[in-house]
């Protein structure tokens, strides 16, 4: 019979960092059961393949998932095969657009993947939520819609936004919580996982359990990780990310320029100012919360460098993270502005190259370090193109560079070796 830590003990790992337990007191019996019978509890959290990348903001509930699995509770993945179909309306001020069967499925091949760098895939459940909606018929469908009202569903603060502002609603967008919380049915959760705009879909799966006759189950909402911009949540569409599959310098660059503090505007009018860095630190890190305010503490650099690393360290591991701490090191503390050891080199072709020399807004778009021929432009504007040993900065956006086999081109934080082709 699997043994479990007390209750308390596993209260305190449960709990941290989360926004909102429905409810604690269920919580506490159901790990009072759980360890009396030596039965784990069934523990789901859902996830939508809706595009190629898992980031770090779907690591938030991920994260507390795994700590599930390591006080030896079951985690039950479902993969949205079927509710991707419909698209989550959750904190959402528009409905998503609708992606194909083969979207969906080619998505869904890669998240698992991405998805084992946080949570144990070969001892966790893994249910595509398309196994049973694609056995429903027209009968079992309209079984599910007639457990929610259209008032009920119009109670939902984004669904109220959207009609006080005149926004569509679509008929489809209404099934998603009900397929949510079947899910629910299904796999007879105990717990279930997701971000704070996820509450009424988990709501919705304690409702339809007691009607299936289950024991209800639990809500256990995290907050939602505002993205590197410090605004918004972090999402693909405001390309604000971090992906697991991101290489450990784009990982490490990307979270050395998140903001130092972010502000909630309160209810009248006045505002808090919190420390984005400490949530990151919470809500993506296993540091105790005594080590997070004692860096929290320090100079905003340091502390987003020990940040970068244990981000750097959980995906790509030590040796990556040191070498990269290093590289960033190197090129850009202490006033040293060397070139770091590790170069991405990026072939152009010799053709390219007329008379030795290259157009300084062509060669920054040829090398990647700039997406267009506008950005690269306003980049030499800024002075903030340079290249060779001397960081020789281009005189104007219609200044040629002579281009040589392994010349280093920098574009801000960013570099690039150039190898003829």
């Amino acid at each position: 019979m699997p043994s479990f830590p007390p209750v308390d003990d596993q209260l305190a790992v449960i709990l941290r960092g989360a926004a909102q337990i429905e409810t604690r007191d269920e919580l506490r019996k159901k790990l009072e059961r759980s360890r009396e019978t030596g039965t784990p509890l069934r523990v789901k959290y859902g996830i939508d393949p809706t595009g190629f990348d898992v980031h770090l903001g779907h690591t938030v509930p991920l994260r507390k998932l795994r700590q599930f699995q390591e006080l030896g509770h079951t985690a039950v993945l479902i993969i949205g095969t079927a509710t991707a179909a419909v698209g989550d309306p959750s904190g959402r001020d528009e409905a998503r657009k609708s992606l194909t069967p083969e979207q969906i499925e080619r998505n869904a091949q890669t998240y698992l993947t991405q998805i084992a760098k946080v949570v144990d895939v070969t001892r966790a459940e893994v249910r595509p939520n398309g196994g049973w909606f694609s056995r429903f018929g027209f009968a079992e469908m309209l079984r599910l819609l007639g457990h929610m009202t259209v008032q009920r569903m119009l109670e939902r603060d984004d669904f109220a936004k959207r009609q006080k502002a005149g926004t569509p609603i679509y008929l489809h967008e209404c099934l998603y919580p009900l397929m949510q919380g079947h899910d629910s049915v299904e796999i007879h959760a105990d717990v279930e996982l997701g971000g704070t705009e996820q509450l009424f879909n988990l709501m919705v799966g304690r409702d339809l359990q007691r009607a299936a006759g289950q024991e209800p189950q639990i809500c256990l909402t995290m907050p939602i990780l505002k993205g590197t911009d410090g605004e918004k949540k972090m999402g693909k569409t405001a390309g604000n990310y971090i992906g697991l599959n991101e290489p450990a310098k784009d990982q490490f660059g990307k979270t050395m320029r998140i903001p130092d503090t972010y502000d909630e505007l309160l209810p009248d009018g006045g505002k808090r100012t919190h420390s984005f860095i400490r949530d990151w630190f919470t809500l993506l890190t296993d540091r105790s919360p005594k080590e997070i305010e004692e860096i929290v503490a320090g100079h905003p650099n340091e502390a987003k460098k020990l940040l970068a690393v244990d981000v750097v360290t959980f995906y790509h591991g030590a040796e990556a993270a040191a070498a990269t701490l290093a590289d960033w090191n190197k090129q850009f503390s202490g006033g040293g502005k060397q070139d770091p050891d590790h170069i991405d080199e990026v072939t152009i072709a010799s053709s390219e190259v007329v008379g030795g020399e290259v157009a300084a807004v062509k060669l920054i778009v040829l090398t990647k370090l700039a997406a267009s021929n506008g950005e690269a432009r306003r980049k030499i504007e800024e002075g903030a193109f340079n290249y060779g040993p001397d960081r020789t900065k281009a005189a104007d956006v219609k200044a040629n560079v002579t281009v040589t086999d392994g010349l280093v081109v920098r574009l801000g934080r960013k570099i690039a070796r150039v190898r003829l082709g």
